[in-house]
């Protein structure tokens, strides 16, 4: 296999990934949310809970950033902070139940997009993607354990 190839491919891959991404949630986002917000609650939402560094880190935003969007979103009662049991230092974050309501609305939107777009699929096919989501979860896109 031609490695610089493969590496190609995963580049354009990735690209598309990114591109259809944006156009997939560009009028779904609800107007009183930046897309950097939305990039914080989208990650909570997969991820929580999860910290300020972990958020700054994936997301390639500072700590002061971060901290400052993630305390825009709690005065707007979409997230909130909790104490880690047995670190009173720590704290992890989550989304709040009206966070929680508004992204279940936005990913059922998505959901909706996407099954659009698979609709000419077949039962097969739509395995098959299925099973190559899995494989590049399991073998590219996995969360590097630090």
């Amino acid at each position: 296999m031609n490695k610089e190839a493969f590496f190609h491919q995963l580049v354009a891959f990735t690209a598309a990934v990114h591109e259809v991404t944006h156009d997939y949630t560009k009028d779904v986002i609800p107007g009183d949310i930046t897309p950097v917000q939305y990039g914080i609650m989208e990650y909570i939402a997969v991820s929580q809970p999860v910290t300020l560094s972990q958020i700054s880190d994936c997301k390639h935003i500072s700590m002061p950033n971060t901290s400052r969007e993630l305390k825009k979103l709690s005065e707007k009662n979409l997230c909130e902070k909790f104490d880690v049991e047995g670190d009173r230092r720590k704290q992890f974050i989550r989304l709040s139940a009206e966070g929680q309501a508004v992204m279940d609305g936005v990913f059922g939107q998505l959901g909706s997009r996407f099954f659009e777009r698979m609709k000419d699929a077949t039962e097969e096919e739509q395995q098959a993607i299925y099973e190559a989501m899995e494989l590049l979860h399991t073998k590219v896109f996995y969360r590097d354990p630090k």
